[in-house]
């Protein structure tokens, strides 16, 4: 009977089982126990971690992945100015070689080199000289037609038509206009360079380079159409920038007199030797050697270089 109100199947628990039971609620509140006295351990860590403001280190190896694509890549603006400076670089020579024959010094070199034709209806090599240089001056000053029309002959007849006056004025607006121009774009191409000097190391003697073939190729193509036909080219050219019947004169015509077809063809060689001259030397100067490409690549690198730290210390 004890046995059965202590602990007999009808009701009671037997020892082991307790004991068991007991095991098993202390070994769950041991587990419980640690993981509730090891959490309050890891919430300090989330809190900090939470407050700071430091990035992650995919983003700072994100963010200095682009910054160095950033830096190694050719940059848009370097690009559109060298093909700028390449462009510019004929117009400049030729109009520098322009202005180079249109002086008073080759004026004289032409009239007193041997084999220039002498001129048939009377004007002696001072005459020439003189009317030259007035014609010459001409075109190059501010002067208004008047300078030309006002000059009168030994004789006191007029020493230009009309008809003279009239042309000579539109190369002068012809002339005036194309040096403008040129200057122009020589501003803007220095400009460029400077920014390519500042930004990208070697754009320079690249768009120089580029400049220079692109001149030779002109040139190479202006000289066979003048060697095949120069009195076609000689027609063609006065005909794009003179309106027909202003450009032609009788053989007795002070212009002819002063300026024969001779001068013309001399003064377009003179030109053509200019410009190939400063092109050669161009290539030369820029020609894209290793040694060079090597050195630009270093410039380049150290500039790179450079410019990451002010970036980064700013």
């Amino acid at each position: 009977m004890g046995r059965t109100a202590a602990g007999g199947p009808a009701g009671g628990v037997p020892a082991g089982a307790a004991a068991a039971g007991a095991s098993d609620r202390r070994s769950s509140d041991g587990v419980v126990a640690s993981r509730e006295s090891a959490a309050p351990a890891r919430e300090p860590a989330t809190d900090t971690g939470a407050l700071s403001v430091r990035p992650s280190d995919e983003d700072v190896a994100r963010r200095a992945a682009v910054r160095d694509n950033a830096f190694s890549a050719k940059p848009a603006p370097a690009r559109f100015l060298q093909v700028v400076v390449a462009l510019f670089f004929p117009v400049i020579v030729v109009a520098a070689a322009v202005r180079a024959v249109a002086t008073s010094s080759f004026l004289w070199f032409e009239y007193h080199r041997p084999g220039f034709p002498a001129d048939q209806f009377g004007f002696s090599l001072d005459d020439r000289m003189t009317y030259g240089s007035y014609a010459l001056d001409y075109v190059l000053n501010f002067a208004p037609p008047r300078y030309l029309g006002g000059l009168v002959t030994p004789e006191g007849e007029p020493l230009f038509l009309d008809s003279e006056v009239g042309h000579m004025a539109d190369v002068k607006g012809v002339l005036g206009l194309s040096f403008f121009i040129a200057l122009v774009l020589f501003v803007l191409a220095v400009l460029s360079c400077i920014y390519l000097a500042r930004r990208y190391k070697g754009g320079i003697r690249r768009a120089l380079f580029a400049g220079a073939v692109l001149t030779l190729v002109g040139m190479v193509a202006l000289t066979v159409l003048a060697v095949i036909g120069w009195e076609t080219f000689f027609t063609q050219v006065h005909a794009l920038f003179f309106a027909d019947g202003t450009w032609t004169f009788r053989v007795d015509d002070t212009l002819i007199r002063l300026f024969p077809e001779q001068f013309w063809t001399d003064s377009a060689i003179t030109i053509a030797v200019l410009v190939l001259g400063a092109t050669i030397l161009t290539l030369i100067a820029t020609w894209p050697t290793k040694a060079r490409r090597e050195r630009s690549m270093l410039a380049q690198e150290a500039a790179e270089v450079r410019y990451r730290r002010a970036l980064e210390a700013s």
